[in-house]
């Protein structure tokens, strides 16, 4: 149990604030029906507000896989959706959005028990948020079109855009809803079929959303993105598009307001519980404000809401799930024993921590960041005897370590500020020029996005086009639209998610050519 002085509202039973829905759908959604795994075999969903199993879901398996894959190849060679005119595609995207809209409660609910999101801001903002996306590229359906060419012979050329044909989307379970629509709204204007593979931790709104409804295209980590694109080279060169996270940073100059930045900062991170792939989790601070930003970040991090997320008070809520065998209410959380710190692993730096799941890894990073020689400002303990609660964490001296045992060159090499922890951990530091400033945000194997606070018009303009990310916020943060791209440099993918870019990467480009004779002019 927490020591510190955190504001909670911790709930040990139900939620009061809500009922909670019935799980209605549990099985596999393969060409319009909901069935059975063809292996008879289940897994638990776990409610990460009290440890307790939600549901059992149908466990798919490769059989399940291939009769999903030829369904949909069915689907496209044959089935009527390709062949539709965007304008009736356009009208079933749109009744589909009108579902989500109406249903928008029930969806919401199904995500706080699968993931521990806050229920209120889940349906005031992303869900209607996820329908528009679906709504933003109905709109774009009719508007696919190749253009007329100008060869330089006597040729007539254009070319057209067609459909790539299935597409399999992996889709994480930080934003189930969210990013379901952000991956399957672009394929289904273009004429796509699909396979659709929610995270296990996360199954629920999906299955919702196929109830509603009657290329490899991948959201998660570096290294499960790389097993994808191996596998995709593997079988027969399937183009893939790959968002794998970041360790984005947030840069915040000495004539920026200081509160206002310090609300950002924690927002940056804070925001659905650290599990999100653009959070801020390194923040970077002028030194000449560095003192009085330190102070003000840590008194609003301490009175940060840790609770019930169906309580509208609350401002963080669990973390989406746990270690096996875990036992909540540990002074300082899980202790990092000698056997959770293996070496070597692939993908994974020497020194690294080992993990089974997030929980569990979030609070290992905290561990390694204090046995680093990080300074632990607040934070880094559990909440409550029950569920899967972290308190917001802040670390400041993140340095570099001046030492052989763990090779990692000219990075800070502490852990903390490196690897994406995906939770309510930030890692403070501090920087003296704009150089600096920058050398300090690109040092990092990702590139997905970052943040600027001033008022200095040519600072921000020099900054935004010196970061090597995909997405730059200049004085503001989590910007995101269904008309504003979304992707990474580096390590944190290639291939754009949203904007009238994403509907490339599920479309072919076909040239034709005739011949042109005896005509007046070309």
């Amino acid at each position: 149990m927490s020591d510190t002085s955190y504001s909670s509202n911790r709930q040990e039973q139900d939620s009061s604030f809500y009922k909670i829905p019935t799980i209605k759908f549990t099985k596999l959604f393969i060409n319009g029906d909901f069935v059975d795994a063809v292996s008879g075999k289940t897994f638990e969903t776990i409610d990460p507000r009290t440890g307790e199993v939600t549901a059992s879901i149908s466990e798919g398996d490769k059989e399940d896989i291939d009769i999903a894959v030829m369904a949909a190849r069915e689907a496209f060679d044959s089935g009527p959706w390709p062949r539709m005119s965007g304008v009736e595609r356009a009208k079933f995207m749109m009744k589909w959005a009108d579902l989500i809209d109406q249903n928008r409660e029930e969806l919401a609910a199904l995500e706080t028990i699968d993931t521990g999101k806050l229920y209120h801001s889940t349906m005031v903002l992303e869900i209607p948020a996820a329908a528009s996306t679906l709504r933003y590229y109905a709109g774009a359906a009719d508007k696919i079109h190749g253009e007329v060419l100008k060869p330089a012979r006597e040729f007539h050329a254009y070319t057209l855009l067609e459909p790539i044909g299935v597409v399999g989307h992996i889709i994480p379970w930080n934003a189930p809803t969210s990013m379901l629509f952000t991956k399957v709204s672009p394929s289904l204007a273009v004429g796509c079929t699909m396979v659709l593979k929610p995270a296990e931790q996360a199954p629920l709104s999906a299955l919702f959303c196929a109830h509603l409804a009657k290329l490899v295209s991948f959201t998660g980590s570096v290294e499960v993105g790389r097993e994808v694109m191996q596998a995709a080279a593997r079988s027969n060169l399937k183009p893939v598009s790959l968002e794998l996270g970041g360790k984005s940073p947030l840069i915040i100059f000495d004539d920026a307001d200081i509160d206002k930045a310090a609300e950002l900062a924690l927002l940056g991170i804070l925001f659905n519980k650290g599990e999100a792939c653009v959070a801020s989790s390194r923040v970077f601070v002028h030194e000449g404000i560095y003192d009085e930003f330190e102070k003000k970040l840590v008194e609003k991090a301490k009175a940060w809401i840790v609770g019930d997320p169906f309580d509208p008070k609350t401002q963080q809520g669990p973390q989406a799930d746990r270690p096996e065998g875990w036992k909540a209410g540990r002074p300082g959380g899980l202790k990092a024993s000698q056997e959770g710190w293996k070496t070597g692993c692939p993908g994974r730096l020497k020194g690294q921590p080992a993990y089974r799941n997030q929980f569990e890894k979030i609070l290992s990073y905290i561990e390694h960041g204090k046995r680093e020689g990080a300074t632990l400002l607040t934070g880094g303990k559990t909440v409550g005897s029950k569920g899967y609660y972290i308190e917001p964490t802040i670390f400041s001296d993140v340095k570099v370590i001046k030492s052989n045992s763990i090779n990692v060159s000219n990075w800070e090499d502490m852990l903390i500020a490196q690897d994406e922890i995906f939770g309510p951990v930030m890692a403070l530091m501090k920087f003296k020029t704009i150089d600096e400033a920058i050398k300090s945000a690109n040092n990092t194997k990702y590139g997905l996005a970052a943040g600027i606070m001033t008022k200095n018009l040519d600072t921000a303009n020099t900054m935004s086009r010196s970061i090597r990310a995909g997405t730059i916020w200049i004085n503001c943060y989590f910007a995101l639209g269904s008309d504003i791209p979304f992707g990474g440099y580096k390590m944190s993918g290639f291939g754009r998610d949203l904007g009238l870019e994403a509907l490339h990467k599920y479309l072919q480009i076909k040239s034709v050519v005739t011949p042109i004779y005896n005509s007046p002019w070309l």
